[in-house]
């Protein structure tokens, strides 16, 4: 056995009557290494995550001149370290390290978090996964967009090890991003970034809210645009886009006949006239010369709200019954639309010109399951974004994953 496991397995009176001719400094070093292995309580756990997320939700949007301001000192920061080496490599004998724990490999994660600023300077160094660690772990979490659980995941330990090249990389290429938008901004906007899979509601150079989201994966993604949010459509029928119809119906079709009936899918053809799914050929690519009509209800697509603005992609945001989606590290599972957690105070902050629509006023529409179009007054501006790193005025630099490979590819403008 360890002195350290020794050490750590006596109680307090029995540690000091076995070293009755302790020093005060090597009392304060036992001390410090029984600390180092105790585990934490639900409660401090729950602080260090508090105190993760709260290191990153500032009010300054992601889309702004301050945005561009921060980036900038983000890159001089990196610049020097990057040219001087960068951070090491944490190995994969971190995965599932706890607290208390002694194990390869957490020195090398130690040394990552230091260098990243996330963990604060020490005089030592080891192998002991401790408190201050837990909390910096949770720092890089809530920085990288992961669930901030204080181990060592697969997404977190690959996101340890994107080496400091490419950071800095992704810093310059969405300061040029963030430069060429920031000048169009309106006073009053919505913006989707889409790495981040998330939403922030901005008015008077101020975030009001922020909203979990989900967006187009890799083969069908989210266009990058701009527009104005004009409609709400209170519990909407879907109207099946073609290349759903295609890629997706077909199929469902051929492994389930029931499909179309067990979700509320009708069929039309081009006169109006309502046909059966027995009246088609599943086989074939018959099916996309009709119109696919999903009725409003628990199981529609759009859940209880679609959220129009004029594009030629025919995107949207909305509403979903698969909430349960917003929960995860990687939110890219759409055919190009968005999904929006906590969907009523969202519409309620669009439809805030246009009377008594708060969110109790919305969840009762979505209660009650009336078939409701409200056109906006007062249509705020919505931004489509690719922005996959940034940083606040306290030089918290967020990163996210090059989901599109656009960082990969250079790319700083987009065709809107």
């Amino acid at each position: 056995m360890k002195r350290r496991d020794f050490l750590r397995l006596l109680p307090m009176g029995a540690a000091a009557a076995t070293f009755p001719t302790m020093q005060p400094a090597q009392a304060q070093s036992l001390w410090d290494m029984m600390n180092r292995n105790r585990s934490l309580s639900d409660a401090e756990q729950e602080a260090n995550s508090a105190a993760a997320i709260q290191a990153i939700d500032t009010v300054e949007p992601i889309l702004s001149y301050d945005t561009a301001n921060n980036l900038q000192m983000a890159i001089a920061q990196y610049e020097p370290f990057v040219a001087s080496g960068g951070w090491e490599q944490v190995p994969q004998a971190t995965y599932g390290v706890t607290i208390g724990v002694a194990r390869d490999g957490v020195i090398q994660l130690k040394r990552r978090l230091l260098s990243s600023a996330d963990m604060a300077m020490v005089e030592r160094v080891d192998d002991v996964m401790d408190a201050p660690t837990d909390a910096a772990l949770r720092r890089f979490q809530a920085r990288h967009g992961l669930q901030v659980s204080g181990q060592v995941d697969e997404a977190t330990w690959y996101a340890l090890n994107v080496p400091a090249e490419t950071r800095l990389h992704q810093l310059r290429l969405n300061l040029l991003r963030v430069q060429n938008m920031a000048s169009e901004l309106a006073d009053r906007y919505v913006v989707v970034n889409i790495p981040a899979a998330f939403i922030e509601v901005v008015e008077g150079g101020m975030v009001q809210r922020r909203h979990t989201a989900v967006v187009g994966r890799i083969d069908r993604q989210t266009p990058i645009l701009k527009s104005r949010i004009h409609q709400i459509n209170f519990n909407p029928y879907w109207n099946v886009p073609v290349s759903i119809i295609r890629r997706d119906l077909i199929k469902y079709m051929n492994e389930n006949p029931n499909y179309l009936t067990e979700q509320k899918i009708r069929i039309f053809d081009g006169s109006g006239n309502e046909l059966q799914p027995s009246q088609i050929n599943w086989q074939t690519e018959e099916a996309v010369n009709y119109s696919f009509r999903q009725d409003p209800g628990p199981l529609n697509s759009m859940g209880n709200v679609k959220i129009n603005f004029h594009n030629p992609h025919a995107v949207y945001l909305h509403d979903t019954p698969t909430k349960g989606l917003f929960g995860d590290n990687a939110r890219f599972y759409s055919s190009g639309c968005v999904r929006v957690d906590q969907v009523q105070d969202f519409v309620a902050w669009v439809l805030r010109d246009n009377g008594d629509w708060g969110p109790t006023e919305i969840q009762t529409v979505f209660t009650t399951g009336e078939r409701k179009d409200v056109d906006v007054s007062n249509p705020p501006e919505i931004h489509t974004t690719y922005i996959s790193a940034w940083a606040n005025r306290n030089g918290v630099v967020s990163f996210r994953d090059d989901v599109y490979e656009f960082d990969m590819a250079g790319k700083v403008t987009f065709e809107a």
